[in-house]
């Protein structure tokens, strides 16, 4: 049996806020203007005794200035107040840089998209003095929670937002829809709408009902999308191209391509929704993921036709289709003529170059992608670290998925269920299995929610070995996951046993 230990033993998710970032500056710089105007303002008056005979000299009239009389700076040589002064400028500059600190940590823990983290650092945030909710914040962190698969936590958040004193908007409400949409919870995302539609100042958009609509027609649900569509027109709310171009996605996934082509000609015969690049792109990415390059091409020139151009995601559909069914020569001159036209080289284009040769196992023409990526400065991403995982397991080079998953650690890549599952998928055909439960317990307790697909490589790799017992729990486990939809404390010991 192959090893392929995988040792988590360094933390893979950085502690919330470095000490280096969270250590308190200062910069005395700042002051310089500062105390010299105090110089100048409030110095100490010469100091005169009663015989002097020399009349006092006043700048201004008495009483003008009644907080301050000559007897206050009598005896005083200045300095006294200067140093007061300094040290309350040193505290307030240092409680800046704290405060600089603290939101500088919570945006990079938001861009790296490290939901748990980020959570940490905001509730360290609302423990300081100088907080105060913002609309903002909360609309970012509820988006980063909906794309990590964190619905409900974005609920709470919404409700902790709400409590604070925040009012609710229409975007804050279509963020946590859509929240509920990317975790395919439909119910949930019906119960907001219709929460939206008893606020008057938060009633549902074009934008609402688009996000909506794609969740169902992700689901195959299209009962429930014309139902959508005439809510729509008794709002008098108009579908926009965007709309229409979910809408056609669906038919097209579905293979309902009479109803893709009828909704397609009521847009080029419209006035307010002509079709886009963004159609071109959704039709032929359709036939470009069932594998019909004929089709693909097909429609390629119709747009043209139509005197639609290409653009840079056009020509990643292209060279992904290409890729997939091993037609290199075409993938090739897809991406000479990008630089012909000079369209640049995305992350997306050598994704899916590294994904082509992931899948057949070359992992020579993947490391050549990948180095060839890094040198123009390129950013690789999860995707990107996806591919060379289960590019290397198809290779069985194990010890390369070891090194791979450390660069992705050093990199600081967003681990998603996607990552996890090539890391699992890679244990599995390693046949290391102790090394697999490690990883999905690692996956479990960094709050990334199993999918169907990590179910499935698990129970496979235990039937492979006639595990039984273990599938059985698994099964129970993930019954458990669906229909709470969230992690149960049960024990791993009574799975892994």
């Amino acid at each position: 049996m192959a090893s392929i230990s995988l040792s988590f033993s360094s933390s893979i998710v950085p502690s919330p806020l470095s000490h280096d970032k969270c250590k308190r500056t200062h910069n005395p710089r700042s002051q310089d203007p500062i105390f010299r105007v105090t110089r100048n303002s409030i110095s100490a008056p010469a100091t005169k005794t009663a015989s002097d005979s020399v009349p006092k000299k006043k700048h201004w009239k008495q009483g003008e200035f009644p907080g301050i009389s000559e007897r206050s700076f009598r005896g005083s040589t200045g300095r006294i107040p200067i140093k007061n002064l300094k040290k309350k400028l040193d505290k307030k500059n240092d409680a800046k840089a704290w405060v600089n600190t603290v939101t500088e940590a919570l945006s990079e823990r938001i861009d790296k998209k490290q939901w748990l983290q980020a959570l940490e650092v905001f509730d360290m945030l609302k423990e300081q003095s100088f907080y105060q909710p913002r609309e903002g914040t909360y609309m970012k962190l509820i988006v980063l929670l909906g794309k990590s698969g964190q619905a409900h936590r974005a609920h709470e958040l919404f409700n902790t937002m709400i409590e604070e004193g925040c009012d609710p908007t229409p975007e804050l409400y279509t963020a946590l829809l859509t929240a509920y949409c990317r975790s395919n919870l439909l119910d949930e995302a019906f119960s907001i709408l219709n929460e939206m539609k008893n606020l008057p100042l938060c009633q549902p958009d074009v934008f609402t009902y688009s996000t909506l609509i794609k969740a169902c027609v992700d689901a195959f649900k299209f009962d429930l999308v014309e139902l959508l569509y005439g809510e729509m027109a008794g709002r008098c709310i108009t579908p926009n191209t965007v709309t229409q171009n979910i809408v056609l996605s669906g038919y097209g996934k579905a293979g309902k391509f009479d109803q893709m082509e009828k909704v397609l000609s009521s847009m080029l015969q419209s006035t307010t929704c002509k079709p886009d690049v963004w159609t071109m792109n959704t039709i032929i990415s359709v036939f470009a993921n069932m594998g019909q390059i004929d089709m693909m091409e097909k429609w390629y020139e119709k747009f043209r036709n139509f005197g639609i151009e290409p653009e840079t995601r056009t020509f990643n559909i292209l060279i992904g289709a290409y890729g997939k069914k091993r037609m290199y020569d075409k993938m090739s001159s897809v991406m000479e003529y990008m630089r012909k036209l000079q369209f640049p080289w995305t992350t997306s284009t050598y994704n899916n170059v590294i994904e082509a040769f992931s899948d057949v196992g070359d992992a020579k023409n993947m490391e050549y992608t990948f180095d060839q990526m890094r040198s123009e400065g390129m950013k690789a991403d999860t995707k990107t670290f996806c591919c060379l995982i289960n590019g290397f397991a198809n290779a069985g080079l194990f010890h390369k998925v070891i090194s791979c998953v450390r660069l992705a650690e050093k990199l600081e890549i967003p681990e998603n269920t996607a990552f996890y599952n090539a890391i699992l998928s890679a244990c599995a055909k390693a046949e290391d299995l102790m090394e697999m439960e490690r990883v999905f317990k690692r996956m479990k307790d960094n709050q990334c929610q199993p999918d169907d697909t990590t179910y499935f490589i698990m129970v496979e790799a235990y039937r492979k070995e006639g595990m039984n017992d273990k599938i059985y729990y698994l099964e129970q486990e993930k019954e458990t996951w669906i229909t709470d939809d969230k992690k149960v404390s049960q024990p791993e010991d009574d799975i892994f046993s």
